[in-house]
């Protein structure tokens, strides 16, 4: 029985989402859109603690300039086209685009086209969804829109308690 046991436990969980299953919240201004948290810690039992999900910006809207000093992302570009900046340098982002982007490396994403750019993410370890959670606001799947919204208030120390770097003096705009 021991051995079964000890078998049993080396095998890790498995969990398969469907579209429109996954938690999802609008966000606020400036990105605006909506982001889906697909896998975290809450969601499955996992031994290295990732976050991924997708980000869906509607055109003219922005991730502003932001740094992660105890992440890794990953960013997959699936549709839609726009810029990335990291350090100050622009990249296109197009159906096909990946990034790494490693810890402490200044980033912001830019919607430059006529339709929604949608990209994937990955953060190790996570803790992304938590401040998409406390920022945004619950979204169901074909809810209309909802009108821009503003960030919270206390957004810096939201963003201090999950996964970002304290601001930038010299922040970059789009």
């Amino acid at each position: 029985m021991a051995e079964q046991t000890q078998q049993a436990s080396a095998f890790g969980e498995v969990l398969i989402k469907q579209p429109g299953t996954a938690t999802s919240y609008w966000q606020p201004v400036p990105a605006n859109g909506h982001i889906e948290v697909i896998f975290a810690p809450e969601s499955v039992r996992m031994e290295h603690p990732i976050g991924f999900g997708t980000q869906t910006v509607p055109p003219g809207g922005y991730v502003r300039e932001h740094a992660h000093d105890r992440n890794e992302e990953v960013i997959f570009v699936v549709t839609g086209t726009g810029r990335a900046v990291i350090d100050g340098e622009n990249h296109p982002m197009q159906p096909g685009s990946a990034f790494f982007i490693g810890k402490n490396r200044r980033h912001m994403f830019i919607n430059e086209g006529s339709e929604d750019i949608t990209w994937t993410w990955l953060i190790v370890p996570n803790g992304l969804e938590d401040f998409f959670r406390l920022i945004g606001r619950p979204r169901a799947e074909d809810e209309p829109t909802p009108a821009p919204f503003p960030r919270p208030e206390n957004v810096l120390q939201i963003e201090r308690d999950t996964v970002f770097a304290a601001q930038p003096a010299d922040q970059r705009k789009p």
